[in-house]
């Protein structure tokens, strides 16, 4: 079997693009970093704590990251559980985590994988394409 990159640096260049202008939002690809550590059902829930009024576009940057992983595992043959969840809905979110609690191991393990390496590239695209304004420049004009 040979190498199939699925076009992560791609599809994280296009949700920082669409996320870039949105407010606050682009700063989530560092967070979304950390916590692929702590497992994927904390990773799926996080969209769920963000939706507020003033964190909705953060909540859709990581509800719309957690899409592109389901999209991209799909085509290695890889199906993640994404059920329509919203936040106020209890019951459904349990069912959703114990999806994500009872997924296979093996299959787990490169969902991690795909997804950490999303962010990473996430994470660059966003230090490159960041608005400049006064409060991140580091001192350098090439910064």
């Amino acid at each position: 079997m040979g190498w199939q990159s699925y076009n992560l640096d791609q599809a994280a260049h296009e949700l920082v693009i669409a996320y870039r202008d949105r407010s606050e939002a682009l700063n989530q690809a560092h967070k979304m970093r950390m916590t692929v550590a702590f497992g994927l059902e904390r990773f799926w829930g996080e969209h769920l704590r963000l939706n507020r009024e003033k964190d909705k576009a953060k909540s859709d940057y990581w509800k719309a990251t957690w899409n592109k992983l389901v999209e991209i595992m799909l085509q290695a043959g890889v199906e993640i559980p994404n059920d329509d969840v919203s936040s106020g809905e209890t019951a459904a979110i349990k069912t959703m985590a114990d999806k994500l609690w009872s997924f296979p191991i093996e299959q787990r393990k490169v969902a991690l994988a795909v997804l950490t390496q999303l962010c990473d590239c996430m994470v660059w695209w966003t230090q490159r394409y960041k608005p400049a304004n006064e409060n991140n420049s580091g001192g350098d004009k090439d910064e």
